[in-house]
């Protein structure tokens, strides 16, 4: 019997059918690697263990019913069946789902969203606003049919009824609620920008009832929200994306009711309490100021008003006395050096050598006489003498040897100009 003889394509498509039906819907557990996305949607990737790995392909179609993302590294379960391709001779596993295999896939996606946002920065405190300790406009975004409303606007009314509250309903699970969420709080933004705080969130639920405020576009809305955003999502110990993206989280929808305004009971007690504090520091003031009054009416000052001048006028005497004595003093001073001055003048005056004996002689005219070469006989002299005046006159004058003189060794008889005694009187000058 001969061997029979299989074409290339036939022992492909023999092979093909045969891993098709042996392996079909199977579950395969392995760690993502060389994970790649095309262009249009579809993942391509190995499955591997410690020993072996096979290529695996995950069209678009069920690649967008996944919660999480895939990711290299990832421990996954896969299902599907193994098939081959043609033209390659190279078997792979047609993966329809894709769960992890350690976190839910609802839990993985939490994960791997909050850590992408935080690294962008969204969950930094830095840029989380203050919320308004008095809104007088509060917008509330939520199921109109669920209890959170309902608590909501009850606490709100019981706390401070004359508000204006807005209410934005949208779906708050299920498909399309994401998308619902973002835009309402997109449209507070843009049509009532004079919202003072934005009230985000649902009653209780199932981590897959609260999911829409887990998604992205809604982490994003809030955001970018100019509105400062309270969440309110699910019971107490109920965790989303949108309560790290808020500026505030309340435990509960009815939390956030309480915590967004205050009651009027508290608000009273704050302002009696403030009254009273007043009234104390008032009080407190006047006694301080009836005490220093007090002080002030019983000092020395105002008894008797005069006690005010007594150091003044001291100071002033004292003052007046140093003035007197400086200006005293000064006046001694200056008499001593106006007499030393007067003595130095005397010693300059030319009268002083007069009185050792010297005499000015003056001509007629009036002119003083320095040399006896300029005088004739007969020319008439006037003598001042220290004491008393004289009048001579000229009976030789100098010889022509040049010596100098009034008389040179001759007589010169002098008639003085002095009264007195017996007449005038004649001396003889040498």
């Amino acid at each position: 019997m001969e061997p029979k003889i299989y074409t290339v394509s036939e022992l492909s498509r023999g092979i093909k059918s045969l891993l098709e039906t042996s392996y079909r819907e199977i579950w395969v557990e392995g760690e993502i690697s060389g994970l790649k996305v095309s262009s249009l949607g579809h993942a391509y990737f190995d499955l591997k263990d410690a020993t072996s790995n096979i290529s695996g392909v995950l069209f678009r179609g069920f690649a967008a019913g996944l919660k999480f993302e895939l990711e290299n590294g990832l421990l996954v379960r896969v299902r599907g069946n193994i098939t081959t391709y043609d033209k390659q001779s190279k078997y792979q596993l047609m993966a329809r789902e894709v769960e992890p295999a350690g976190l839910g896939p609802l839990q993985l996606a939490f994960e791997q969203l909050k850590k992408k946002l935080q690294a962008e920065g969204l969950f930094d405190p830095a840029r989380k606003r203050p919320i308004p300790a008095l809104p007088q406009k509060i917008a509330v975004v939520t199921s109109p049919t669920g209890a959170a409303i309902r608590d909501i606007l009850s606490i709100l009314k019981r706390r401070y009824a004359n508000l204006h509250i807005i209410i934005a309903p949208v779906k708050v699970q299920g498909a399309g609620s994401k998308e619902e969420i973002a835009q309402a709080i997109k449209d507070l933004n843009d049509n009532f920008p004079d919202i003072d705080v934005m009230l985000v969130g649902r009653g209780g639920g199932s981590m897959e009832d609260l999911w829409a405020f887990n998604e992205e576009i809604v982490a994003r809305a809030i955001a970018g929200s100019k509105i400062p955003v309270i969440s309110c999502v699910g019971h107490e110990t109920d965790f989303t994306i949108a309560d790290f993206t808020a500026d505030l989280r309340a435990a509960t929808p009815s939390s956030a009711a309480e915590l967004v305004v205050k009651s009027k009971v508290e608000l009273a007690d704050n302002i009696a309490g403030l009254e009273r504090r007043l009234l104390q520091s008032l009080r407190i003031y006047y006694e301080n100021l009836s005490g220093k009054f007090r002080r002030l009416a019983s000092s020395r000052a105002l008894v008797n008003p005069l006690f005010l001048l007594e150091r003044p006028v001291q100071r002033l005497d004292t003052a007046v006395e140093a003035l007197f004595d400086g200006a005293a003093e000064k006046i001694r001073r200056s008499g001593e050096k106006l007499n030393l001055q007067r003595e130095k003048l005397k010693t300059l005056s030319p009268l002083f050598p007069l009185k050792k004996g010297y005499a000015i002689v003056k001509k007629a005219d009036g002119k003083a006489v320095k040399k006896a070469a300029g005088l004739r006989a007969g020319d008439r002299l006037s003598l001042q003498f220290a004491e008393g005046r004289a009048e001579a006159e000229v009976i030789k004058p100098d010889s022509p040897s040049g010596e100098s003189g009034f008389v040179t060794g001759h007589k010169t008889q002098v008639t003085s100009g002095e009264k007195g005694g017996d007449g005038p009187k004649q001396e003889t000058l040498w």
